[in-house]
C-alpha cells in the first residue's frame, strides 16, 4: 500500500510541477506579448488567427459508434463533425527582435485523441492531460547571435516529424494519412535549429517523450532532423526520434523512430514521398520480443486552375505488433480530393469533396460496422469506402 500512496503522490507532484511551469510560461508569454513604450501591437512580427473545421463523412459501413478505426483524426462518420476550433498569437523572431513565441488554444473532436490510453508499462496520461489538450502551442523562442542565427525553442510546439499537419488546412488532402495519425503532431521540449547555408539546415531536440501527453518515465528523448534543399524545387528531409517509452528505462528497451521525406514542387505541381519506422522491445514481454510499425506514402497535388486543385494519396502502414495502432494490422488506402479555395482579404474557405478506400487485413484487422461480433464488441468488416465533404475556414493577420 505504501508503494501505491507514495506513486500517488510522485502523480500529484508531476501534475502540480506541470502547472506551475505553463504558470511561468504564460507570465512569459504577457510580459512578451506586451508592447514596449510607442510599439505598435499590431507590427509585422506579430500575427493572430483562427480555425473552424467541418466535416461530414459518408461511411459505406454505416457503424453503430459512428466512428473510423484506427484513426485519430477526422474519425466520426456518418454525423456533422466540429474536428477542430481554433486560435492562436505569435510573435515572430528577427535580428531586430530576437525574442518570440506562440500560445494557441484548440477543440473539437480531434482534439480527444491527443491524451494516450494507459497502456501497462507504456504510455500513462500526464496530469490534467484532458486540459493540457486545448493547447496548442505554448513556447517562447529566441534568435541567438551565432553565425547565420541559432533558433532555441523551449515549450509546447509543432513537431518535427511527419510531412503532414494536425491542422487540415496545411495539407494536400483534408483526411491525414495512418502513419501522420500514428506520429507526434506535437512535441514538448526544447529545440535548436542552425542553418548552416541556403540548402542545409539541422535541428536537435530534447524532448519529454513520443507522445507529449505521455509519461512513462522520467527520463528526456531526443531528436534530430536534417533538411537538405539541393535545389530550389527539391526538398529532402531526415527525422529521427530516440528515446524511453516504456516504464523500464533500460537503453535495450528505447524506441528508434525514423521518417524520411522527400519533396518536389514546380509551380502548380507538388509531388512527395514520406516513409516511415519505427522498433522497441518490449519490455512487458518475458521474450522481450521486438516490435515493428512502418508506412510510406506518395503525395500528388495540382493546381488546375484559379482556386481549384486536385490531390491523390496512395498508402500503406503495417503495424506488425499491434505496437502503435492497438491493433495487428496492415492498413492500406487510396485518397482523392477535389478542392476549391476561396480567398477575402482577411480570411480563406477551403471546400473540400474527397473520395477513401481503406482496406485493413491481418488477425486484428477491420473497420467498425454495424452490429455486434461480440456482446460488447462492434463488428469489424475488412473495407471501407468513405465520401466526404469538408469546410476549413481560418483567418491569419
Amino acid at each position: 500500500m505504501a508503494y501505491f500512496h507514495k506513486r500517488a503522490h510522485y502523480g500529484e507532484q508531476r501534475q502540480q510541477a506541470v502547472i506551475r511551469l505553463l504558470g511561468l510560461l504564460m507570465v512569459a508569454l504577457a510580459l512578451l506579448v506586451e508592447p514596449a513604450a510607442g510599439e505598435d501591437p499590431l507590427s509585422s512580427e506579430w500575427h493572430y488567427g483562427a480555425t473552424v473545421d467541418l466535416s461530414y463523412a459518408l461511411d459505406s459501413n454505416f457503424p453503430d459508434n459512428h466512428l473510423w478505426r484506427s484513426k485519430a483524426t477526422s474519425r466520426r462518420v456518418n454525423e456533422l463533425a466540429p474536428n477542430v476550433a481554433s486560435a492562436y498569437v505569435r510573435k515572430e523572431i528577427s535580428p531586430a527582435s530576437r525574442w518570440g513565441m506562440e500560445l494557441g488554444v484548440q477543440g473539437g473532436y480531434d482534439t480527444q485523441t491527443l491524451v494516450p490510453a494507459a497502456v501497462a508499462g507504456g504510455d500513462r496520461p500526464v496530469g490534467a492531460a484532458d486540459t493540457l489538450r486545448h493547447f496548442s502551442h505554448a513556447n517562447v523562442s529566441y534568435l541567438a547571435p551565432a553565425g547565420n542565427g541559432l533558433t532555441l525553442t523551449a515549450g509546447l510546439f509543432n513537431s518535427y516529424i511527419g510531412y503532414q499537419s494536425f491542422y487540415a488546412k496545411n495539407n494536400l488532402n483534408y483526411t491525414r494519412s495512418y502513419m501522420a495519425d500514428n506520429a507526434p503532431y506535437f512535441m514538448f521540449g526544447v529545440g535548436a535549429i542552425y542553418p548552416f547555408h541556403d540548402s542545409l539546415q539541422i535541428g536537435l531536440y530534447v524532448l519529454n517523450g513520443y507522445n507529449y501527453l505521455s509519461r512513462a518515465n522520467d527520463q528526456p528523448s531526443y531528436g534530430t532532423q536534417i533538411q537538405w534543399r539541393p535545389t530550389a524545387r527539391l526538398t529532402v528531409t531526415e527525422n529521427v526520434y530516440y528515446g524511453p517509452d516504456q516504464s523500464n528505462t533500460a537503453i535495450e528497451f528505447w524506441r528508434f523512430f525514423s521518417d524520411s521525406i522527400v519533396e518536389w514542387k514546380d509551380g502548380p505541381l507538388t509531388l512527395a514521398a514520406a516513409y516511415d519506422i519505427g522498433t522497441e522491445n518490449a519490455a512487458e514481454h518475458p521474450a522481450h520480443s521486438r516490435t515493428f510499425w512502418t508506412g510510406g506514402a506518395l503525395y500528388a497535388h495540382w493546381n488546375v486552375t484559379g482556386p481549384w486543385s486536385l490531390a491523390l494519396r496512395p498508402e500503406f502502414y503495417w503495424d506488425r505488433t499491434g505496437r502503435i495502432s492497438g491493433s495487428e494490422q496492415l492498413l492500406k488506402a487510396l485518397t482523392a480530393t477535389l478542392a476549391y479555395k476561396w480567398t477575402h482579404a482577411w480570411h480563406t474557405a477551403l471546400l473540400r469533396f474527397e473520395y477513401r478506400y481503406d482496406e485493413s487485413t491481418g488477425q486484428n484487422g477491420g473497420f467498425f460496422t454495424q452490429g455486434e461480433r461480440a456482446p460488447g464488441l462492434p463488428a469489424l468488416t475488412r473495407e471501407q469506402h468513405l465520401l466526404l465533404c469538408s469546410v476549413v475556414w481560418w483567418f491569419d493577420r
